[in-house]
């Protein structure tokens, strides 16, 4: 086996070999993942954190060893906490703009180490905030399809994005996501932080946000906004329409990983 981990900000995770393909997801910085196939100008890949396939171009990478990939899944990096942290990469005094929940990996002091490059962090690295405020910091974040940074995301990579930050690991779409936590039986049981999820005209799970309480949801569509919703779905009050309906409410139990 192969590995391989991200010293760029983000890498688009594409559904083809092709700049042309949609983009299905983003890696982030210090994020590690397994190759699965070599091509000219592209690799395929799942990603370690939430075993989601794709490919990233040949060049937007740092190749890993079996033994250091073994240890990223044994004992996890930290992440960072803030919209964005800057990295000084040393030695060409470059500096990338790290997006919230990258892994700070191979961390010795401030330092982060991948192969012969270091990044030293600068500034505070930020800690775990309410869940309530670190959804409302992507308010207003655009809507992109296979995002999971504050300047783009799509419906599950924002849930997956704020429960990361509460040491909960989901898995990267809605209708993945819909599969974990346990049941709620009701709207009117929900707790503030549970997510609610939402089908289409097949009946497929295609749309999810946050409950926040007081008959209001946040969620990513168009934008990360707040909306209300009943046990119909959400109603969007720009739109003066229902949006989504709703399908089920699962609960998540915090845990580290």
């Amino acid at each position: 086996m192969e590995y391989g981990i991200c010293n760029l900000t983000v890498i688009p995770l594409r559904a083809e070999p092709s700049d042309k393909s949609e983009q299905v997801s983003q890696i982030l910085f210090g994020e590690a993942f397994e190759i699965l196939e070599w091509q000219e100008r592209w690799v395929r890949i799942i990603t370690e954190y939430d075993q989601y396939e794709g490919w990233i171009g040949r060049l937007q990478f740092a190749m890993l060893g079996h033994i250091a990939y073994k240890s990223l899944k044994l004992v996890p990096p930290p992440i960072t906490y803030r919209a964005v942290t800057q990295a000084w990469k040393k030695p060409d005094n470059s500096v990338l703009y790290l997006p919230v929940a990258s892994s700070l990996v191979f961390l010795k002091g401030t330092t982060c180490h991948i192969n012969n490059e270091k990044f030293e962090i600068i500034g505070e690295i930020g800690e775990t905030e309410p869940l309530d405020v670190t959804a409302k910091s992507f308010l207003n974040t655009p809507y992109l399809w296979g995002g999971r940074t504050h300047y783009g995301i799509d419906c599950s990579g924002f849930t997956q994005a704020v429960y990361k930050l509460q040491g909960i690991h989901l898995r990267r779409d809605a209708s993945m996501q819909a599969e974990q936590g346990e049941i709620v039986d009701f709207l009117e049981q929900a707790q503030p932080g549970d997510l609610a999820f939402f089908d289409n005209a097949e009946g497929l799970i295609t749309h999810v946000g946050i409950l926040f309480g007081n008959g209001q949801i946040i969620h990513a569509s168009g934008k990360v906004k707040i909306d209300q919703i009943d046990s119909q779905g959400i109603f969007s009050e720009e739109q003066k329409r229902y949006t989504h309906k709703l399908r089920i409410i699962k609960r998540f139990i915090p845990v580290k990983y």
